[in-house]
């Protein structure tokens, strides 16, 4: 049965597979995005035409979440099956340097969305939320249950806050709110600031980049086509008020990984030594048997044949080394 579903943040990189996966499920998509200027918003633009590319019922709106006139339009106009909230400002190192931002975006932004959501019809609700909420949390793996009251920079705090919110239009308004807690997601137009970008544009430019800690950090990757099979499983799944976390529960040295980059090119990158910020953690590590239980979720793709699959992308819309 076609459906339609609201995603948020539709040209980025989470969000342009999400509403791919949708389409070839023959749902209906409305994306909503600002192209914003975080990074290239040609790269956004690119991404939009890889969606349009896959033919079937798609609408882009160009506007940003914050705009409460345009949420009530949108909601106004389609009736939603389903919401994917995929929009935000993302980056925990950025958020130090302008916390109002990522407040305005990530909690203002989700309010508009969930009170518009609340007023027209109550789709599902389906927020992405991060790892980062756990802070420097001693429960490893990474459990749901852990009260994640502790965030250590305004990303993570902000993300925090709009579960929370969720909690609250579901507790009066009777909102089914899905969090998913995602864990370091790479793949297929990742965003330039992510590190296996960061990596490759070192490797092709010969420039330096920050490689904090030595590269003496674990990090649960997790492969985007892993990360969107929960998204969409959710999206189907009313719940009630849940919080969610997607990874692939193999955490990876950081210095593995790169070296895992490096000999797929047979490059060498080039690294400036840093020390940990302090808006840092040197573990994450996902416990995922709740997804499995109410996701029925299952990650495919092992580290090394998702980092096969970036490099492909990245030579085939980026350039070659």
């Amino acid at each position: 049965m076609s459906r339609t579903y609201l995603v948020t943040g539709a040209a980025g990189f989470i969000g342009s597979h999400t509403a791919i996966a949708l389409l070839r499920a023959g749902h209906r998509v409305v994306g909503i995005d600002n192209y914003n200027d975080y990074y290239d918003p040609s790269r956004k633009r690119a991404n939009t035409d890889a969606v349009r590319a896959e033919g079937g019922d798609f609408l882009m709106v160009e506007g940003d979440i914050r705009d409460r006139e345009l949420i009530e339009r949108v909601f106004r106009t389609h009736p939603f099956d389903a919401v994917a909230h995929l929009a935000a400002m993302a980056g925990v190192r950025v958020s130090v340097e302008d916390p109002w931002l990522y407040y305005d975006v990530n909690v203002t932004g989700t309010l508009n969305l969930l009170d518009a959501a609340a007023r027209y019809g109550r789709p599902n609700f389906v927020f992405a939320s991060t790892s980062s909420a756990y802070g420097r949390t001693e429960q490893v793996p990474f459990v749901e249950t852990d009260r994640a009251d502790r965030p250590l920079a305004p990303y993570p705090s902000s993300k925090r806050g709009a579960e929370l919110l969720g909690h609250s239009y579901h507790h009066i308004h009777g909102l089914d709110f899905t969090a998913l807690r995602f864990f370091t997601v790479y793949g297929e137009r990742g965003r330039p600031d992510m590190l296996a970008y960061l990596v490759f544009e070192s490797m092709r430019h010969g420039r330096p980049m920050p490689l904090y800690n030595g590269g003496q950090m674990y990090r649960d990757w997790t492969y985007v086509g892993d990360i969107v099979s929960g998204v969409t499983a959710a999206l189907d799944r009313r719940l009630g008020y849940e919080i969610i976390n997607l990874g692939r529960g193999e955490p990876v040295l950081l210095a593995d990984f790169v070296g895992r980059l490096e000999g797929l090119t047979g490059k060498p990158a080039h690294f400036l030594s840093e020390p940990m910020m302090a808006a840092d953690v040197s573990y994450t590590y996902a416990n995922i048997d709740k997804a499995r239980r109410l996701l029925d979720y299952e990650p495919q793709v092992p580290v090394d044949e998702g980092i096969r699959r970036f490099y492909d992308w990245y030579v085939e819309a980026v350039g070659r080394f």
